[in-house]
């Protein structure tokens, strides 16, 4: 039987011959009646009919004992009795609290602007300022308006299962509303015992991970040929506009079939609250309507007592969404259980696809509407690939997974799929490029690469050879992605020359043979190493050079970090990267710059003092930087001298020099190039480069935040300059107070430099920070290090790169020039397309990287990444990365903050996240867009990065953040690793109370735990239990004030809570299975991050437990939204 429409029928009527035997008529579906056409000597029938594809009222004919119901002509005008109060439209009250409108630029190339963010009031917790649309008796577009019977004043009672009293609240006086995800003042409802007899099945049930209550569907089974009243509609079918308070949608969609049907449990706060709408229980389909027999032989509905006499429904057929039961023959408008085939001639029904509606495109084929109702048609809803799945971002709350998120594979062929590029090197937001420009701008989804080119890596190929085989034409090097015309030719697969091979390519190192070249590792791996030849060095290799900078001021003394630093770098002095040649000096500074002579004929260090800063000179013309291993005693000399030199009454000067100590440090390594380390603890007030204090503590919470921008050039004129020589500055802030990170950073931000910041750092009061400066130090005095660097990054023809982000300096078009690379270094670039992707199937990018290793080798390392191009609308939704899509939008933000405002660059993003799902949308139908969110799996994320990066000092605005901490958090975005930024947008929740070895992973015979990843919400946290936080720069292990104390006593050495230290930020090592597996465990995400990030203990009383509280990002706080209202703002601006 064809469900298609009629050629010469009405619109979606449903049309087939007579039947043997009679007429038989059609099952109705759910949500209205359905009958056959009359046929030969019938009748026909007395009441309208109602087609799954035709908007109009769904009517059924009169029950026994009941009136009929109330006509709808087709004007619009009910018959009936006048509609309530919520039916007729009564607007709740308008917020008053909104930003003006703007005009704001998005991210993207293409026009468009988009309302501004609503603004949130400072009320209590329970208060949303963020209202959605009113609710109103107007229908969608092309349908009648419709009318609801009054609506019954009776509460509806909360699901039992809702015990507010486990979940801690942070703040005196609140309690945590699981339904909402955040804290409301009061106290909680007394009366969430069971619910009353006669009230409504519970629909939701608490997330097992802790989070906000998931939605429990009422299963109906079979089919039923009775239809609920107009206005009545079925409760597994009400729309999640009407859920959310959003507005009136009065056609069910397959969409909002997950949604709970009772309106108070996902009423927002602050929206107005009106009575619930009263509706006869869920019958399933073989429950008769009020006021008619039952047969005898009929199961009753699931969750409702059976009749006189009749045993409970034992095997209930699964309501929407769910996967049938096995060996269950399929009921009308019911897909068949595993093994049992359709019945013959069933209509569309639950599960089944309808007939399309007049107007919408048959061609399916490339939509992701089309796939879902495919799949719906057969009854596999649930078997839909994931890839292929629509998200409603508005029921899928618990959105994190326990694994962690994998990228997408780009689709290629095995052979190719194979020798690609690691994604935690290489990584596009698109795994599948567009063929042309106008596709990229129909997708409106951002172009761009992240590239790790120096990560360390366990494997790398190092290949040493007299010739470096490269295309004639682009000077690409040749890779697993070319193509060989023959033994001799090969094509390049970025400029698509054809290139001669030479004899020596055909021998493979490693077999010591000759052969064919697919053979070579240059053709097996990705990434690659070559040992460069004489012709690739300008001059000798430089060897590597090492001179600290190291202020000490009466500030600096008084925090007591020289003390830390000399005992860190007199241990790893002999782990520095370097051989024979390699050269160490030191420079102090106060008002004076301080120089230190360590020539090997010496017994003792000398020091040289240069006061006048405003023309600083070298003293000596040699030995002040010495070699390591013939000054090594000397050297040991100063460090353990300079803790106590300077504490003398003499030298207590409270003056930094800051900008002559680094002008003499650039001409004393003109020669050589080198690293430069600076270490910093207060604002330079002396000399070249002085600062003034231009924070204002009142203005920290503005929406305006000011002073994102350089006070002076003349730090970054040094660090220019400092490229030019191969000199590289890193610099480690440890300030106590306003530092102005924003001009200081410029000394590092154009020489490849990097920056670190350890606010508040003490060594008697703020021990965390003094861990976590140690444990960087040691990591940034061994890690491998680059000499003279430059990398160039080539794409495809028809591909172009026209912005970089990142610490270096842009010496040509596509050439970046980095004095010193290093394996935590990152950079981004955006890509676009100038011509059509027409010359091959794939597109690749290359990006080398040429430096002179530690031991004096020049090296080219090569990464090379292919992806295949397509003309696909839904392949290129499907193939997003998420993570690398809000990575770059992370470091296009941070531009569009420093060079316009904080604000626009709010706007900005979530401009570009209400375009991706708007593309998206664009894609589906009317009914699967109507009051939802839908995503594709590929951006199902993408909110909440972007809710989670508005919420990050580098943009957040309304919360106090210091200057110098929105500053640094800004540098973090644009040059952190993708691995390390995305651990600080969304941290890791781990419960560590329930340890146990099940689900652990084997290391060297060692079990290590792996407990579940917990949503970022305060629903989450139990105060019965512990949790671990991982944030990437720290660990946060919260404890809640009801813990056991058998935990407290196994894990701190403690008797129970109250006796439990505020502040503690170690673990005793104890012999019981608890601490080992929590110590275990902590090391673990530890191994897996290049320093060693401090534990930090925090009680639940803690007057700190700020610190942990606001990486719940999933939470409302009283100046940003909840992950929650943020999908409603997204739902509305999709509509305007």
């Amino acid at each position: 039987m064809s469900w298609n429409q009629p050629p010469n029928g009405q619109p979606g009527m449903m049309q087939r011959p007579p039947m043997p035997g009679g007429p038989v008529s059609a099952p109705p579906m759910p949500g209205g009646h359905i009958s056959a056409p009359p046929m030969p000597g019938q009748q026909p029938p007395r009441y309208p009919t109602f087609s799954h594809s035709v908007s109009g009222p769904m009517l059924r004919p009169p029950l026994p004992g009941q009136h009929p119901p109330a006509l709808q002509p087709s004007d619009g005008k009910s018959i009936g009795p006048p509609p309530s109060n919520i039916a007729g439209g009564m607007k709740p009250p308008q917020n008053q609290n909104t930003f003006p409108p703007t005009s704001i630029g998005r991210f993207s190339s293409h026009p468009g602007t988009a309302p501004p963010l609503p603004s949130v009031s400072t009320q209590s917790r329970g208060d949303y300022s963020a209202q959605g649309p009113p609710i109103s008796n107007g229908a969608p577009s092309g349908f009648p308006p419709m009318t609801r019977p009054p609506q019954s004043n009776a509460p509806i009672s909360e699901p039992s299962s809702l015990n507010t009293s486990r979940v801690p609240s942070p703040i005196p006086n609140q309690h945590f509303d699981a339904l909402e995800g955040q804290f409301r003042s009061g106290t909680p409802n007394s009366n969430l015992g069971t619910p009353p007899p006669g009230s409504p099945v519970p629909l939701s049930t608490p997330s097992p991970r802790g989070g906000p209550l998931r939605p429990n569907f009422p299963q109906a089974s079979g089919s039923s040929n009775w239809a609920p009243p107009r206005g009545h509609p079925p409760s597994n079918l009400v729309s999640s506009a009407n859920m959310a308070g959003l507005g009136n949608s009065n056609f069910p969609s397959t969409m909002a079939a997950q949604q709970p049907s009772s309106p108070a449990l996902y009423q927002p706060a602050g929206q107005p609250q009106f009575p619930p709408v009263s509706r006869p229980p869920m019958l399933s389909s073989n429950a008769m309507a009020p006021g008619m027999p039952r047969a005898a032989s009929a199961p009753t509905a699931l969750g409702y007592p059976p009749g006189q006499g009749l045993p409970p429904h034992l095997n209930p057929a699964p309501g929407p969404g769910l996967p049938p039961s096995a060996n269950t023959p399929p009921g009308p408008n019911l897909p068949p259980g595993p093994g049992v085939p359709p019945r013959p001639g069933a209509p569309p029904g639950v599960g089944y696809a309808a007939p399309p509606a007049p107007g919408l495109n048959h061609n399916t084929q490339n939509s992701i509407y089309g796939v879902n109702n495919q799949f719906s048609s057969m009854g596999l809803q649930n078997q839909v690939p994931l890839e292929l799945r629509t998200f409603n971002l508005l029921q899928e709350r618990n959105i994190l997974t326990d694994s962690p998120v994998v990228p997408p594979v780009p689709n290629l062929p095995d052979h190719l799929k194979r020798n690609n590029c690691s994604p935690d090197i290489f990584r596009c937001t698109l795994s599948a490029l567009p063929q042309s420009n106008s596709l990229l701008q129909k997708s409106r989804l951002p172009l761009g690469i992240l590239i790790h080119p120096f990560k360390d890596l366990s494997h790398l190929p190092v290949i040493q050879s007299s010739v470096i085989v490269r295309c004639r034409a682009c000077r690409t090097y040749i890779n697993p992605f070319v193509s060989f015309i023959d033994q001799r030719r090969w094509r390049c697969n970025l400029c698509f020359r054809a290139n001669e091979l030479p004899d020596e390519f055909n021998f493979d190192p490693v077999t010591k043979s000759y052969g064919s070249p697919e053979r070579r590792p240059e053709i097996k791996s990705a990434t690659i190493e070559f040992i460069a030849p004489s012709e690739y060095m300008l001059r000798p290799p430089q060897p590597c050079v090492y001179l600290f900078l190291l202020d000490v001021s009466y500030t600096a003394l008084q925090t007591g970090y020289l003390q830390s630093f000399c005992e860190v770098l007199a241990a790893e002095i002999d782990k520095l990267p370097g051989d024979s040649r390699t050269l160490i000096g030191f420079i102090t500074y106060n008002s004076s710059v301080h120089f230190y002579n360590l020539s090997e004929e010496l017994s003792t260090p000398q020091m040289h003092v240069v006061s006048d800063v405003d023309d600083v000179f070298l003293p000596l013309p040699d030995g002040l930087v010495a070699n390591l291993q013939g000054s090594r005693a000397l050297i040991n000399q100063l460090l353990e001298q300079l803790p106590t030199f300077h504490q003398d009454e003499y030298y207590k000067d409270d003056g930094s020099a800051l900008g002559a100590a680094l002008q003499a440090a650039v001409k004393l390594l003109s020669a050589s190039g080198g690293r430069v380390t600076v270490v910093q603890t207060s604002i330079p007030n002396t000399g070249p480069g002085k600062l003034q204090n231009r924070e204002d503590p009142n203005q920290r919470a503005s929406s305006k935040p000011a002073n994102l921008q350089p006070a002076t050039d003349f730090y970054k004129m040094l660090s220019l300059e400092a490229a030019g020589q191969q000199i590289a500055i890193d610099m480690f802030l440890l300030n106590t107070q306003y530092i102005d990170h924003a001009s200081l950073g410029g000394a590092a931000r154009h020489c490849g430099g990097c920056l670190y910041s350890y606010p508040g750092f003490h060594n008697m009061h703020n021990p965390a920070e003094v861990e976590r400066f140690e444990a960087d130090l040691k990591r940034y005095l061994n890690r491998k290090i680059g000499l003279e660097a430059v990398m160039r990054v080539r794409c495809t023809k028809g591909l172009a790169i026209h912005t970089f982000h990142g610490n270096f300096f842009v010496r040509s078009t596509d050439l970046l020039s980095l004095p010193n690379i290093n394996p935590d270094a990152g950079f981004g670039m955006q890509v676009s397309i100038e011509d059509n992707l027409t010359d091959s199937p794939y597109a690749a990018f290359q990006a080398a990287l040429l430096y002179t290793s530690s031991k004096g080798e020049r090296r080219i390392r090569v990464h090379t990444l292919c992806l295949p191009v397509t003309t696909s609308l839904t392949d290129i939704i499907n193939s997003v990365d998420q993570q690398a899509m809000i990575g770059l939008l992370a470091k296009m933000a941070v531009d569009r903050s420093i060079n316009t405002a904080v604000s626009d660059a709010r706007e900005a993003l979530v401009n570009a996240c209400v375009d991706a799902l708007g593309a998206y949308g664009a894609t589906l139908g009317n009914q699967q867009r109507m009051g939802a969110v839908p995503s594709p799996y590929s951006l199902r994320l993408l909110p909440l990065y972007v809710s989670a990066m508005l919420k990050h000092p580098s943009l957040r605005l309304g919360v106090s953040t210091k200057t110098d901490d929105r500053v640094h958090a800004m540098d973090d975005c644009k040059a952190l690793p993708l691995s390390q930024l995305m651990l600080q947008l969304v941290p890791e929740l781990y419960p560590v109370h329930i340890l146990t070895d099940e689900g652990g992973i084997l290391k060297e015979d060692i079990v290590i735990p792996q407990p579940p990843r917990l949503a970022l919400n305060s629903g989450s946290i139990d105060r019965n239990g512990a949790f671990l936080l991982d944030t990437g720069t720290y660990l946060y292990l919260w404890v809640g004030s009801a813990i056991s104390p058998t935990f407290c006593s196994q894990v701190f050495n403690r008797p129970d809570f109250s006796s439990l230290e505020d502040g503690l930020c170690d673990l005793p090592e104890l012999e019981n299975e608890m601490s080992e597996r929590l110590r275990l465990f902590i090391s673990h995400l530890t191994d897996r991050k290049p320093g060693s990030p401090p534990l930090i203990i925090v009680r639940e009383d803690s007057r700190n437990r700020h610190v942990f509280i606001q990486y719940m990002i999933e939470d409302k706080t009283e100046s940003s939204m909840s992950y929650y209202e943020f999908l409603q703002h997204i739902q509305k601006q999709q509509k305007s």
